[in-house]
C-alpha cells in the first residue's frame, strides 16, 4: 500500500470504575484532546476529510455516532465525513485499515482514524442486545462471551495454567518497566491528570498468580445452551483476563510519505467461527503476511493483542517467533482493554517500539468475539 501514518498517539487507559481516572471524562473529550495533540505534533489533523472511529459500546455517552459528536467536539471541519464501527474488539485497527483503503483508492486523501471506548460509563454488552441471549440461533452461533470462549479454548488448544501464568506475569512485568522507558510511551498523551496506564500492577508475583482461583467457572451454566456439548476444565483467573479501562487512539493516515512515522504495507480482517471466537486474528495474521510476502522473522515488532491469556500463549508456542519481540512494553492482560479502541492503541504503541529499537517491519494483531480478526503490517519510515 502506499498510505502513511503521519502519526498515532493515545490516551493513557483509566479503570472501568467511578473512580477511575478518566471516568469524569466524556469519550468525545478523550478524541478531542487527540486531535489536539496530534496538531501540536505537526500532523495536521483538521485537514483530514473523515473520522473513522471504533467504538463497541454505541449507546448512551457513546450513542448517537460518537465519531459525529467527536468531529464536532474537537472543531474538524464542516465537510470531513464521521463514521461509527462496530467490528467488537478490533473495532480501533478496522477503522484504520479501513480508511487506508479509502485513501489507497483515491476516495479520500487524508482520514483520521481509530477508536474510543469509556467502559466505566458504557459497560460491556450494555447495549443489551438481542443476539446475546437469543437461543433462536443454534450452537455454535449462538452467542458466548468472549472469557467462556477464552476458557473453553484453553483446554481446546491444550494451553495449561501454567503457560498462562507466564504470559501474564510477563505483560505486568514489562508493563511497569515501559514506564521508566521514555521511548515506549513517546505517543502515549497525558489527559485529564492521568499519565499512566492505571491498570498495571507491576508487583505481581507468580506466588500471587498461582493462588488466584478461577474466575468464570459460573458462566458455564448461565450459557449452557451455547455451549451444547462442549466439555472444558475451567483455568482462567482474573490474571489471565484484561482489565476492563478507558481509553482512546487516533492516528492521522494519508498517502503523503512526508513527515510520516511510517507505511502500512498491508491490511487484512476475516471473520471466523463463533464457535472458536478468539483465533480469527490467526487467520488474518496469516493473510496480512502473505499479502505482505513477509514471514514473523522479518517483523522487528509485534504487537499481538492479549485477549486473554490463552491467545497470547498459543501464539508464543505455536509460531516461531522470538518473544523479545512480542508486546515489548506490555501487553493488555497488563494495561486494561478499551475495546474499541484497543487497535488502534496497539498501532500507536508498535510505532513506539519500532523507534526504539531502530527497527524495520512491525505487525499489529487483534481478535474478537463472535469470530472477528484484523492484522496489519506496518514500515517504519526512517530519517
Amino acid at each position: 500500500m502506499t498510505v502513511y501514518i503521519r502519526e498515532a498517539l493515545r490516551t493513557p487507559r483509566g479503570k472501568a470504575k467511578a473512580d477511575g481516572g478518566l471516568a469524569g471524562e466524556t469519550p468525545h473529550g478523550l478524541v478531542a484532546a487527540l486531535v489536539e495533540a496530534l496538531d501540536a505534533r505537526g500532523a495536521h489533523p483538521r485537514r483530514a476529510d473523515a473520522l473513522m472511529l471504533g467504538c463497541v459500546g454505541q449507546i448512551g455517552a457513546q450513542g448517537g455516532n460518537i465519531a459525529e459528536v467527536s468531529k464536532l467536539a474537537a472543531g474538524l471541519p464542516d465537510p470531513a465525513a464521521a463514521q461509527t464501527i462496530n467490528a467488537y474488539c478490533t473495532s480501533g485497527l478496522v477503522a484504520i485499515g479501513q480508511a487506508a483503503a479509502l485513501i489507497e483508492t483515491g476516495i479520500i486523501d487524508r482520514a483520521l482514524a481509530g477508536g474510543v471506548e469509556m467502559m466505566s460509563q458504557v459497560p460491556f454488552m450494555a447495549d443489551q442486545a438481542r443476539y446475546y441471549e437469543d437461543d433462536g440461533f443454534a450452537p455454535p452461533a449462538r452467542y458466548i462471551p468472549v472469557a467462556l470462549s477464552a476458557d473453553r479454548l484453553a483446554t481446546r488448544l491444550g494451553i495449561d495454567r501454567a503457560a498462562m501464568d507466564a504470559v501474564a506475569l510477563a505483560s505486568q512485568q514489562a508493563a511497569a518497566a515501559a514506564e521508566h522507558e521514555p521511548g515506549l510511551i513517546a505517543s502515549r498523551i497525558r489527559f485529564g491528570g492521568l499519565e499512566r496506564d492505571e491498570c498495571v500492577r507491576g508487583r505481581m508475583t507468580a506466588e500471587m498468580a498461582g493462588a488466584m482461583e478461577p474466575a468464570f467457572a459460573d458462566l458455564r451454566d448461565a450459557y449452557a445452551g451455547a455451549l451444547g456439548d462442549a466439555a472444558f476444565e475451567p483455568r482462567l483467573t482474573l490474571a489471565h483476563a484484561p482489565p476492563m479501562c478507558d481509553g482512546a487512539a487516533l492516528a492521522m493516515v494519508s498517502r503523503e510519505a512526508e513527515g510520516a512515522r511510517a507505511r502500512i504495507v498491508a491490511y487484512a480482517q476475516c471473520g471466523g467461527s463463533v464457535d472458536d471466537s478468539l483465533l480469527a486474528g490467526f487467520d488474518a495474521m496469516a493473510r496480512v503476511l502473505d499479502r505482505a510476502g513477509l514471514t514473523l522473522a522479518d517483523m522487528d515488532a509485534i504487537e499481538f493483542m492479549e485477549a486473554f491469556a490463552v491467545v497470547i500463549a498459543a501464539f508464543l508456542r505455536d509460531h516461531q517467533v522470538d518473544p523479545a519481540r512480542v508486546n515489548v512494553g506490555g501487553g493488555h492482560l497488563a494495561k486494561g482493554h478499551p475495546m474499541g479502541a484497543t487497535g488502534a492503541i496497539l498501532v500507536s504503541t508498535l510505532l513506539d517500539v519500532l523507534d526504539v529499537r531502530d527497527g524495520r517491519y512491525g505487525l499489529v494483531v487483534v481478535t474478537g468475539a463472535a469470530g472477528i480478526g484484523a492484522a496489519m503490517i506496518v514500515e517504519r519510515v526512517s530519517g
